[in-house]
């Protein structure tokens, strides 16, 4: 059951950074787009809002992703030099974050659900519901709660001590 679940949320998290980098593209896409559009002499626009709305994606659905394979930037030495401690610095830690992102993403759901009931837009040319764009920050502010309250209950419950430090050789390749 808990091997089922693991392999769930590993998807989940998968899932979110792979559209966390399709955001990516769609930024090379627009920036393209919108070099294309000078070069003929067109406008393209609210190019740079939505830009701006892929770059929050791309940030967004890649936290959860991030934060379980170890590539978030972490205070491993101080928590190394707790010694026999560093467990509790970990729950201490995870404990933390978790309340934090918790609260993120509690308040960035409320914004989506105000900006859409009072028909909030984009003050650029492109006069986008913020609503829409701002279900990306929900949604991965979310993912990231998840990914922290799972990490957080494998450090309390398991012997587990955090995530998983990246295998050098893979950054090197």
């Amino acid at each position: 059951m808990l091997r089922t679940i693991r392999r769930i949320l590993d998807a989940l998290y998968l899932a979110g950074g792979v559209l966390g980098g399709v955001f990516l593209l769609a930024i090379l896409g627009l920036i393209v787009a919108q070099m294309i559009a000078r070069w003929t002499g067109q406008v393209f626009p609210g190019a740079t809002n939505y830009a701006g709305y892929a770059m929050a994606g791309a940030s967004f659905f890649s936290l959860a992703y991030a934060l379980n394979k170890g590539a978030h930037i972490r205070v491993t030495l101080v928590l190394g030099a707790l010694g026999r401690w560093r467990r509790y610095g970990e729950i201490w830690c995870y404990g933390v974050a978790t309340v934090t992102a918790i609260f993120f993403a509690r308040y960035a759901i409320k914004a989506n659900i105000w900006s859409e009931k009072l028909n909030d837009v984009s003050q650029g040319q492109d006069a986008t519901p913020l609503w829409i764009p701002q279900i990306v920050m929900s949604v991965g502010a979310s993912l990231l709660a998840l990914a922290l309250i799972d990490q957080f209950l494998r450090v309390l419950l398991t012997e587990h001590d955090g995530v998983e430090e990246p295998d050098i050789t893979e950054r090197e390749g």
